[in-house]
């Protein structure tokens, strides 16, 4: 990288020349017009190097040096500092992601400027310099310089040396405005570089979380079930990339069919985690999941015993067994919002709230009652998470219930009808307002 190359005014493209002219010569007018566009320019910038070197090119145009260097002290111990820029390079290295490239360095006098952690003028470095220096070949031949740290939490960790081979080169009447422009485009650049790290960040997180989004999707059933005598249909949607919703269907002895509808508490990845492990206690069941109070009260037992005790988390849960042969619905509920049955051939909606107990996770030792209900030929009965029913409006206000059963009227649509239905209201009703909650429907239509 050795090899003198004075960098500045031969830098720039044309027009930044004749920027730098206007900045440089035109009255108060013109040189604010041309500074504006300068700083309009620099905030489109994305990447801190393009911005380092653009920037540093106008100023060394308007404001000519012999030489000059940049030096960082970050994550070293004194007196060792870096070297991440200098006029006497002729090869351009990234110091952002070229740092093996760049040579570390120890004490002399930059280690004594940036350690010293304040700006300073040396307005005749004669007798300052000597060969031994370990920064000789970059200071050979200086008599005068600027130094001007850029601080970060009170520490001068980057520091900007401006070069000049006459003494007495710079005007100390100019130093506090050179010190203070320079301070805040360091600033403007680690704004830049964190800006940049943390999309970097979010990009790994958000490929990370789709991994976790796509596993999850996975353990949900990838087909309906076929029962006899009833039509289905679902719809799952998470409220980030991942969440803490769970349906799923058990098959069962003599034809029947276990349906199981669950809510996290929580949202994102934690109850997705949870998620897949209520997945795995279900699917654990000794046997037959059934009745269904003997599939809730074994997730429950595990749960609180090993998951949910230190954490806070808890599970609303409802399981109903389905038999296409006698139409009955037995089920059982663990504080889980009760399904929605609309009697099509009657005109009404009913609420399979019969029986009722505590989320799982909460207590080890509980026992959950079972109800039943028969079920007639053109009934909807509608399973869904609190997401559905309390998804909010730009003006606060809930989907509720009295909506969601205003969408069962329409008899006369299959079961994915309706399930699309209610989600094309829910969607007029909310609006652009985000969903704060996953959203999970199970639509059964007896035929």
């Amino acid at each position: 990288m050795s090899g003198t190359t004075i960098l500045g005014a031969d830098e720039l493209d044309p027009a930044a020349r004749a920027q730098v002219d206007r900045i440089a010569t035109g009255d108060w007018q013109t040189r604010l017009a041309a500074i504006t566009e300068m700083m309009r320019e620099m905030s489109l910038q994305e990447d801190p190097q393009d911005m380092v070197r653009d920037y540093g090119s106008r100023i060394r145009a308007m404001l000519p040096s012999d030489a000059w260097i940049s030096i960082s002290r970050r994550g070293l111990e004194s007196p060792k500092y870096r070297i991440t820029r200098s006029s006497n390079w002729s090869e351009v290295v990234n110091p952002w992601k070229e740092k093996d490239r760049l040579p570390v360095l120890e004490g002399g006098l930059l280690g004594d400027l940036i350690y010293g952690n304040e700006p300073r003028i040396i307005n005749d470095a004669d007798g300052l310099i000597s060969p031994e220096d370990p920064a000789f070949e970059y200071l050979e031949g200086v008599r005068s310089l600027m130094a001007m740290p850029h601080f970060h939490k009170g520490d001068g960790l980057n520091m900007v040396v401006t070069m000049s081979h006459r003494p007495n080169a710079y005007d100390p009447e100019m130093f506090p405005d050179r010190f203070w422009i320079s301070s805040l485009f360091g600033r403007a650049t680690q704004t830049l570089v964190l800006s940049n790290e943390l999309k970097e960040a979010y990009e790994v997180v958000d490929r990370e979380l789709k991994v976790v989004a796509d596993i999850q999707r996975s353990l949900l059933p990838q087909v309906l079930p076929k029962i006899p005598g009833l039509d289905l249909a679902a719809s799952y949607q998470t409220s980030q990339w991942a969440g803490g919703d769970y349906y799923d269907f058990f098959e069962l002895p003599d034809g029947r069919w276990g349906f199981l509808i669950a809510d996290v508490s929580g949202h994102g990845t934690p109850a997705a985690v949870m998620m897949a492990i209520l997945h795995s206690l279900a699917h654990g069941v000794p046997g037959h999941p059934e009745p269904p109070s003997a599939l809730l009260e074994h997730v429950n037992k595990r749960l609180s015993a090993r998951y949910t005790t230190s954490n806070e988390v808890f599970v609303t849960a409802f399981y109903g067994i389905y038999d296409p042969v006698t139409r009955v619905f037995s089920y059982s509920c663990a504080g889980h919002n009760p399904p929605q049955l609309k009697r099509c051939s009657q005109g009404v909606v009913d609420t399979l709230e019969e029986v009722g107990g505590p989320p799982l996770g909460v207590f080890e030792d509980l026992t959950y009652d079972r109800a039943e209900v028969t079920l007639h030929r053109g009934d909807v009965l509608v399973l869904y998470t609190d997401g559905i029913t309390e998804a909010m409006n730009a003006q606060s206000e809930q989907f509720g219930l009295a909506q969601l059963n205003g969408v069962l009227a329409r008899c006369h649509l299959d079961a994915t009808g309706i399930r699309d239905a209610i989600l094309e209201e829910l969607a007029k009703f909310t609006g652009c307002t985000p969903a704060h909650d996953d959203r999970t429907l199970l639509v059964a239509k007896v035929l």
